[in-house]
């Protein structure tokens, strides 16, 4: 049985509804809720902007965001490391044996 639920989630003023597994409602809602918070920023501080420039910038500045975080949760660096410490240690130990 799937545990499904329909919801409908404010963004910009508009309603979206939204069939969402129950365990990811809190976390879309939040979503939702720092998107209009961030809006609000933007249309009090730029009176001569329209929505579509709000949504634009919102957008750019969570996926900056993003990414920035894919950025420092990247393991490869690390992973080429632990590899190349691993070949030299095999090294090593095969010349002592």
């Amino acid at each position: 049985m799937e545990d499904k639920l329909s919801i409908r989630v404010n963004v910009a003023d508009r309603y979206y509804p939204l069939r969402i597994d129950r365990k990811d409602e809190e976390r879309i809602r939040k979503a939702a809720r720092l998107i209009n918070d961030k809006l609000m920023q933007y249309k009090q501080r730029y009176t001569d902007k329209d929505l579509q420039d709000f949504l634009a910038m919102v957008a750019l500045q969570y996926v900056i965001k993003l990414l920035e975080q894919e950025d420092r949760n990247d393991t490869t660096p690390i992973l080429d490391m632990v590899k190349e410490l691993n070949d030299k240690l095999d090294t090593v130990l095969s010349e002592e044996l």
